[in-house]
């Protein structure tokens, strides 16, 4: 069958090198895609928050299934038209991506079903959003209500802090949109971890714990980004407390959502904080992580087309996921600037060179062609990520690969992975 993958980040192009390897996959189709996407797909230049558009193409292209990659085109509510059509669509309805779409829906949620998170107000007025604040008097986490491209989430550790925080969403919209209602909530102590799950609307199966590295320079220092890499397995997830999560935080919400009449299909991610046996959930994504997405697909053995298409059609069932031995790490390489302001169309060399390193790929996610030539266009621009029997190991070729790449002020963190290798 023929699948398209919406969306043109590194997520997508995982997505789409994953799902090529199908057997029952005459074609993958990604829309809009980026430079590097066309050598596992071919490319559309249809706009991933097009949803008219994409309805379109899907229809035109006669595909068997849809997996949407980003989060805007489901909270836009991309799944339902292509449901309303009869297309196979593996993402969230728009009513249930609201588990990203909005902090606030997402923290009542939790209340209501008992998941664990940090206690927390909502706020769409700066004068209370501002005494609350000054109620707090400490450390505390303002966060724009919307979708803010990974970067609507301020960690305050002083209330002078927090009242510029605040002042800059509500006040100054800093986030547009987003930024009509903020979330301040208890500031946790603790070290994250992500699980990830496939949903069906009633059944689920977890994928491997994983672990972000948000901040933008190493030792976690800097300005929060979209993610400068990852890992999994995620040694900070034991047998013990994975069951845990999943008993506290997973079921609960798949089986919360289904009560609430909203069903769940698509990909759960819930982001944790864990303190020795305490966890709490610090955000609900809808959606597969990126970086998360890209060491996690090079870690599974299991046929990605089959497992996203039973999910679709809801019946999932007891599916079990086959997996790789050893580890897998994606380290972002972005531009100089990032995540401030950077430049874009400066052209990229090496690229040959890392893809013929063993066992690593370098995924594209903010890429372009021009002529002959692959040039950056965006704040992270790859995602190499190699696996090994270790993940020191994996660290390694990923980043003799990392050094073969070079454009003009690139950069990276050279310590992802620095806590499971401690």
């Amino acid at each position: 069958m023929k699948v398209l993958v919406v969306g043109g980040g590194g997520r997508e192009h995982a997505l789409c090198w994953k799902l090529s390897q199908s057997p029952n996959v005459e074609e993958v189709i990604c829309a809009p895609g980026n430079g590097g996407i066309a050598g596992h797909a071919r490319c559309v230049s249809v706009g991933a928050e097009d949803v008219e558009g994409q309805v379109a193409l899907a229809k035109a292209e006669q595909v068997g299934l849809v997996v949407v990659g980003p989060e805007v085109p489901l909270v836009l509510g991309l799944a339902d038209r292509l449901a309303e059509e009869g297309i196979p669509v593996f993402g969230p309805s728009g009513k249930a991506a609201m588990l990203e779409g909005s902090k606030r829906f997402s923290k009542e949620f939790m209340d209501r079903h008992a998941i664990p998170t940090a206690r927390f107000t909502s706020h769409n007025n700066l004068a209370d959003a501002l005494a609350e604040v000054e109620r707090r008097n400490g450390p505390c986490v303002v966060k724009a209500d919307g979708l803010a491209a990974g970067k609507g989430v301020l960690l305050c550790q002083t209330t002078a802090e927090a009242r510029e925080a605040v002042t800059s969403i509500l006040g100054d919209r800093a986030f547009g949109e987003a930024g009509g209602e903020l979330v301040i909530e208890d500031f946790l102590k603790g070290e994250e971890a992500s699980i990830l799950a496939i949903c069906d609307g009633r059944n689920f199966v977890t994928l491997m714990a994983a672990q972000d590295h948000k901040a933008a320079y190493e030792g976690d220092t800097g300005p929060n980004t979209g993610g400068m890499g990852a890992y999994c397995p995620a040694p900070l997830v034991t047998d013990a407390l994975r069951e845990k999560i999943i008993d506290e935080v997973i079921r609960p919400t798949v089986e919360g959502m289904a009560k609430d009449g909203v069903p769940f299909r698509g990909v759960l991610y819930a982001g944790l904080m864990i303190d020795g046996e305490r966890l709490n959930v610090l955000e609900f994504n809808v959606r597969f992580g990126d970086p998360e997405c890209q060491p996690l697909l090079a870690m599974l053995r299991s046929d990605l087309l089959e497992v996203l298409l039973r999910a679709a059609q809801g019946e999932l069932g007891d599916t079990e996921l086959e997996w790789h031995s050893g580890s897998a790490i994606c380290v972002v390489q972005a531009a100089g600037g990032y995540p401030g302001s950077y430049e874009k169309g400066d052209a990229i060399s090496g690229l040959d060179d890392a893809d013929r390193v063993a066992d690593v790929v370098v995924f594209h996610a903010g890429t372009r062609k021009d002529g002959d030539e692959i040039v950056t266009n965006g704040g992270r621009v790859l995602g190499v990520t190699g696996r090994g029997a270790t993940l020191a190991e994996a660290r390694d070729k990923t980043y003799a690969a990392c050094d073969l790449i070079s454009w003009k002020g690139m950069r990276l963190r050279r310590d992802i992975g620095h806590r499971a290798l401690k």
